[in-house]
């Protein structure tokens, strides 16, 4: 019973993320784009006055969804029709078992990887189930009956085979490298140093792999430049045409739970994933106090300068708009002084003086952090990339997979493969 609550502890606080992140995913999208164009974005959905720069806005629209009509064609396929979304959802939370988060958390003397299910063949899994996803696509695009919602299903399709193929390949020299088709041997393997000084990175050891990996990734999450599935310029809306309500709302979700593991997957595979560069986790336990003691007194430092700001703009600002606006500030500031309060409190405690079960929950603390870092930048990568970039001709989009990035990936394998066996 123990390995039971222990999984379903990790399977929860992996949930925790991946939803959590939707939601902010939401709103970095919606304000992201307004920066990006110049202009104000999401700003007017608010609870008891307060708005708090759009973040209610995810929550209004979670609730609109749920509460909206649920209209559906006559003519649907009512099985596949209702399975669709569900199917899509489920494939995208799936993906996340395989990738770890942490090294291991030591409790109660039992030593808990931190990887919900720690497979031989992660990196298979990782390409079995991603590439399902395609099936609820195709699924919705065939059962609502409609033209435009098939053609956004059949280019889906079109497009999964074409970049799966140079996803696998990607991966293929990643493996050669690491010699294991385990994620957590993979992630493991970037704490090695390359002469002494280069952290062993994927993106170090497989420079071309990352970038073709990087492309496919966002071809395999339908995000511009490679959204063809539901171009609405050319479809209306792609496969999910028909779909509204709670439906709707699922495929939506499952859109940005796809970013949260395409970042997830970059992170582990190129980036080190938990690893802190040139600390492995023996050196974040043999220095926990002083780096604790450091953490601490940097957090209070920027809290309390972040708190200045907030109260710096509070006076600037004071009577601007003469609603509940004009408090935000003032709640900011006091937000961030808790916050400095609290890394005060933590220094009081002779941080520095911190035992080996502390060392170890710290070192562990500290790769978790690290892990969730490197996801929210490649997240916004997302982002930045799809307000940047237009979208491909279909034309396009197949050249790209097949006479570009087929042949690149086929000969960064042989490179690597040579390599491999020369070395």
């Amino acid at each position: 019973m123990t390995i039971v609550y222990e999984s379903l502890a990790k399977i929860g606080f992996m949930f925790a993320v991946i939803m959590g992140m939707v939601v902010v995913l939401i709103w970095m999208e919606r304000k992201g784009a307004a920066f990006i164009q110049d202009r104000t974005g999401p700003n007017r959905a608010s609870i008891a006055g307060i708005r708090l720069a759009g973040l209610i806005h995810p929550v209004a629209d979670v609730f609109k969804l749920l509460f909206k009509e649920d209209v559906a064609p006559a003519n649907r396929h009512r099985a596949l029709y209702n399975m669709a979304p569900w199917l899509v959802m489920t494939v995208a939370l799936s993906t996340y078992a395989v990738i770890p988060f942490g090294d291991f958390l030591t409790v109660a003397g039992r030593r808990i990887p931190l990887v919900v299910a720690n497979l031989d063949v992660g990196m298979l899994y990782i390409l079995a189930v991603a590439s399902l996803g395609t099936y609820g696509i195709v699924m919705a695009g065939w059962a609502a009956n409609n033209k435009f919602t098939f053609l956004g299903g059949m280019r889906a399709t079109a497009q999964m085979i074409s970049y799966e193929i140079n996803m696998g390949l990607a991966l293929l020299g990643l493996m050669l490298v690491f010699g294991s088709l385990r994620v957590t041997d993979i992630a493991a393997g970037q704490a090695d140093l390359i002469w002494g000084f280069l952290p062993k990175w994927g993106v170090v050891v497989q420079p071309v792999g990352f970038l073709l990996f990087l492309t496919t990734v966002y071809a395999e999450t339908n995000r511009n430049p490679f959204d063809l599935p539901e171009g609405e310029s050319e479809i209306v809306a792609g496969y999910h045409l028909e779909y509204s309500s709670l439906k709707f709302a699922l495929f939506f979700m499952a859109e940005y739970a796809h970013m949260v593991i395409g970042a997830a997957l970059i992170a582990t595979l190129y980036f080190g994933g938990y690893q802190v560069p040139w600390l492995p986790r023996p050196a974040l336990e043999e220095h926990a106090g002083l780096l604790l003691t450091l953490l601490l007194a940097g957090t209070a430092l920027v809290s309390v300068l972040i708190s200045v700001a907030f109260l710096r703009r509070a006076g600037r600002e004071r009577g601007k708009f003469g609603d509940a606006r004009d408090r935000e500030p003032g709640m900011g500031a006091g937000l961030w002084l808790i916050i400095a309060l609290a890394a005060l409190a933590g220094l009081l405690q002779n941080p520095w003086h911190i035992g080996p079960s502390g060392a170890e929950a710290f070192a562990s603390f500290i790769q978790i952090g690290a892990f969730l870092a490197k996801l929210v930048f490649f997240a916004w990568l997302f982002i930045w990339v799809r307000w940047t970039l237009p979208r491909f001709r279909y034309d396009q989009l197949m050249h790209v997979g097949w006479k570009i990035m087929l042949p690149l990936g086929v000969a960064n394998l042989l490179v690597t493969a040579l390599v491999m066996a020369l070395v």
